[in-house]
């Protein structure tokens, strides 16, 4: 494989693909012979990797720049293109759930694959195209509004992310001003916003309501493979936060204010974990990410495998530019069986987050997809995936001394309180998100208006020191994953309780790496339910598992303060 930068892109014929496609589903459904059929099955599979090998690079390096005239038509063909795609992959599942070699190919690959395939036959119909094209351009609209806001401040040229690097400055003059440039930012794009998320419920509704659901809420947990629970259990979930996470975090951040010297915490300060400064990681992107392979190599056999081949071919991008997309993700090049990690480093802690969090993506990406037979295997469910990535940042604890030097006991105090403080949050979108399709006749004022009242539920430390626009409730549109990825938020919280769950085992001196190697390496073979059983890890949905991973959790802060 070459350096990332030197892979080749074609646009695919996607006439040609959809040909191919449907020969090797012909000799599928020709087969005579498991074999037969097996080959069939595998060439098919092939066919879509290869399509997804090229979106994928298109989709990076337009990620790299939204400015970006031929990547960013890249982009739009593949928008347009794929959902027609989905219509062939339709009838190939039919094929393949109809064929009497059905029972040898869930032996083979796991039956949850073909779950996906069941499923699959309800979530596509040829009148969901063109409602699927505009959603797919909706959210890349969205990305370039987002991408393209920028502000002088400090006598540099910030972006959201580059503004929340000044939230954490120890002059509480410099963490307002910076919060006041960040609000206004995004109030000054606030009736855009608006406007595209409007359009975004309105084709989402449209498209559950032409395949026959009663609602958005029920398409989307379908369509995010949410086949062993509801969106009741999902509330119940919701609760059992409120009611044994949220006091935790709620006495977590009166902590913090006394800790600064302050009377009451405002929003700029909630990232602030020290009156003289928050731990910093030592280095440049290049030195952290040398120290990051030595680390990896360190850690385990597999890890140092993994982290070698990502340095090898370049397999990342971590430093922030203007028009960069804002964010990070891990992807993946099915061809190549290579992952990708895309970050904006801002010199805060956050960066080694990342190196440890979308490298704990990469790494199971890296892992499974030389262990499974099929590239479709790779990934589990999202709820699932965050386990593989937050897990990543516990084991990485011993680490840390390389990164933070004299300040290490600083990181891992915030970051281990950090990942409690967020859960009420990451409940918020998701309880955000259902009133939102709950209640077909809202709008921008109503949104503000269910975001005010949620945040006042989970997260009742809240304040914007009188910002009027955020006080209002615009605080919703800064998560992207709400634009972007409707209903994938409240995984995070799922994950985080299961990666919890697997530091309390490292801390009892069990073997939580084993597990942990088991999870990564079963990919998408298994359900939720059954992979969690699986990898020992008790089920994140039960409200006494909450309860039960709160009380450690706060013990556990405790020991680390």
């Amino acid at each position: 494989m070459e350096k990332f930068k030197d892979l080749k892109y074609e646009r695919p014929d996607m006439k040609k693909a959809r040909k191919d496609f449907n020969d090797y589903c012909g000799k599928f459904k020709k087969a005579a012979t498991f074999e037969e059929a097996d080959e069939a099955f595998v060439a098919f599979q092939k066919v879509m990797e290869t399509v997804t090998t090229q979106n994928t690079i298109a989709s990076v390096r337009n990620t790299m720049n939204m400015k970006d005239e031929f990547y960013d038509a890249e982009v739009k063909f593949f928008n347009s293109e794929m959902p027609k795609m989905m219509l062939t992959l339709k009838k190939a599942a039919k094929a393949v759930l109809a064929s009497r070699f059905l029972p040898q190919l869930k032996d083979k690959y796991g039956s949850h694959m073909f779950k996906d395939l069941e499923v699959q036959q309800r979530l596509v119909k040829l009148s969901t195209v063109l409602p699927s094209i505009r959603e797919n351009n909706l959210g890349t609209e969205y990305s370039k509004t987002a991408a393209s806001c920028s502000v002088e401040f400090m006598g540099e040229k910030c972006n959201f992310y580059g503004l929340l690097r000044h939230m954490q400055s120890t002059d509480r003059e410099e963490r307002k001003a910076a919060f006041k440039a960040w609000a206004d930012l995004y109030e000054s794009v606030s009736g855009k916003l608006d406007e595209q998320y409007a359009k975004l419920v309105k084709t989402r509704r449209t498209i559950a309501r032409r395949l026959g659901f009663k609602n958005y809420i029920d398409y989307a947990y379908l369509a995010r493979g949410r086949y062993d629970y509801d969106s009741a259990k999902v509330a119940a979930f919701r609760e059992a936060v409120r009611k044994y996470i949220t006091p935790i975090c709620d006495d977590l951040y009166r902590e913090q204010a006394k800790r600064l010297g302050l009377a009451k915490l405002e929003w700029y300060d909630e990232a602030l974990c020290y009156p003289d400064g928050n731990a910093t990681p030592i280095g440049t992107p290049e030195e952290l990410t040398e120290k990051a392979r030595q680390m990896y190599e360190e850690m385990s056999p597999e890890t140092g495998e993994f982290f070698n081949f990502m340095t090898e071919h370049e397999l990342f991008d971590f430093v922030t530019r203007e028009n960069k997309h804002l964010g990070g993700y891990c992807t993946f090049l099915p061809d190549y069986k290579a992952p990708f990690i895309f970050s904006n480093f801002n010199g805060t802690s956050a960066d080694i987050d990342v190196l440890t969090h979308e490298a704990g993506h990469a790494f199971e990406a890296y892992y499974s997809s030389r262990r499974l037979p099929l590239a479709e295997l790779t990934f589990s469910t999202s709820e699932i995936n965050e386990i593989h990535s937050m897990s990543m940042e516990f084991f990485a604890y011993p680490y840390m001394e390389r990164f933070f030097g004299e300040n290490t006991k600083k990181y891992l105090y915030a970051h281990f309180t950090d990942a409690l403080k967020t859960i009420p949050y990451l409940v918020s979108v998701d309880e955000f998100q259902h009133r939102v399709f709950e209640d077909p006749g809202s709008g921008p004022a109503d949104w503000r208006r269910f975001w005010k009242e949620i945040e006042g539920k989970y997260m009742p430390w809240r304040s914007y020191d009188g910002n009027a626009f955020l006080e209002g409730g615009g605080f919703w549109m800064q998560k992207q994953h709400i634009f972007l990825y409707p209903f994938y938020y409240v995984d995070y919280a799922m994950a985080q309780l299961g990666a919890f769950s697997l530091f309390r085992l490292n801390t009892e001196g069990e073997d939580a790496w084993g597990n942990y190697l088991k999870l990564c390496g079963m990919g998408g073979k298994y359900g939720y339910f059954e992979t969690l059983e699986r990898a020992g890890i008790p089920m994140p949905l039960d409200p006494d598992t909450v309860k039960e991973i709160a009380e450690f959790a706060k013990a556990q802060a405790e020991k680390l303060k």
